[in-house]
């Protein structure tokens, strides 16, 4: 009888493995199993589950790593993000930097045109016949308060005949016509008329109420010219610019009855000087020559407040 050497059924068994692991998991399964290796189905299992183990092991490495990359690209997107908001922030920055300091300039520049274009030649023959007229004032009203009428008369005739002659200088010659001229000549006709009213109510030859009407009617152009020259004076504002005649920022235009009075005002004055002289002293006439006198004085300030052109300002401030 053949006997069947024992080793047969572990090579049975293996036979059914390595089948079942061809069908499973294609033909490189049957060189899968490790040297020296026992041949059974649980060794089988076992080598399978360590095999399933690894490779889930080694996707979640790659996982893992991929995860990492990512995780990599996305902080140097942040990182690239971060230094692109900061060199945009410089930039702005630099920028308002550069349109302020272009701003600057421009406006100093704006400035000193401005101050280009306004001055002018003060030193004409119409401004200086206004500022001798000025001068001459103080001294005719001590020369009325000293009761040397006659004297007085004749200075108040060469004042009068500067105040014609600087008018009709600065109308036929252009270049002897300033602006600075429109301030000026009733800044000296003021001063010219506040010292003769003055000396003469101090000598009783003007009442007093008329030279408080005319005084106050001075007063007020006076004060309104120092604010239209503050309003025109475009900035910086200094007190320097500001009292610098040849510094143009407007223009006075006297009204019709403003001229009239004025007009009035001299005669009345040199009326009233002459009467010591002449001897007409309380006459009737000359009482009312005087209420007319009040009565276009108070009109002509009116005038002032009533009408929209009686000055003109070359410019308007900057901003507005």
């Amino acid at each position: 009888m053949m006997r069947i050497p024992q080793k047969i059924p572990q090579i049975s068994t293996f036979c059914q493995v390595w089948v079942s692991s061809v069908v499973r998991r294609g033909p490189s399964a049957c060189w899968s199993f490790p040297p020296g290796t026992r041949y059974s189905v649980t060794t089988s299992k076992q080598w399978s589950i360590a095999k399933f183990a690894e490779e889930e092991e080694l996707k979640k490495n790659r996982g893992n790593v991929h995860f990492q990359e990512i995780h990599k690209a996305i902080k140097g997107r942040e990182l690239i993000k971060d230094v692109l908001e900061q060199k945009r922030e410089i930039l702005l920055e630099r920028k308002n930097v550069l349109v302020q300091d272009l701003r600057d300039r421009r406006t100093k520049v704006r400035e000193r045109m401005e101050e280009v274009i306004e001055k002018e030649n003060i030193m004409t023959i119409p401004n200086l016949l206004c500022v001798m007229r000025g001068v001459l004032a103080p001294y005719l009203g001590y020369v009325i308060i000293q009761e040397d009428f006659t004297f007085a008369i004749g200075l108040l005739v060469a004042a009068g005949i500067s105040d014609l002659l600087d008018g009709f200088i600065a109308r036929n010659w252009p270049s002897q016509m300033s602006k600075a001229g429109s301030f000026l000549d009733p800044m000296a006709d003021k001063l010219l008329m506040g010292s003769l009213v003055i000396s003469l109510s101090y000598c009783s030859l003007l009442p007093i109420w008329l030279t408080a009407t005319i005084l106050f009617r001075d007063v007020f152009l006076i004060g309104a010219g120092f604010i239209i020259r503050y309003k025109s004076l475009p900035p910086p504002k200094t007190l320097s610019r500001y009292f610098d005649v040849t510094h143009a920022t407007a223009q006075l235009a006297p009204t019709f009855i403003s001229k009239v009075n004025t007009v009035v005002q001299l005669v009345a004055v040199a009326t009233s000087l002459g009467a010591p002289v002449w001897d007409y002293v309380d006459h009737p006439m000359l009482h009312g020559l005087w209420y007319v006198t009040g009565a276009t004085t108070v009109a002509a300030a009116v005038s002032y407040l009533m009408a929209k052109d009686t000055y003109k300002i070359f410019r308007k401030r900057p901003g507005n």
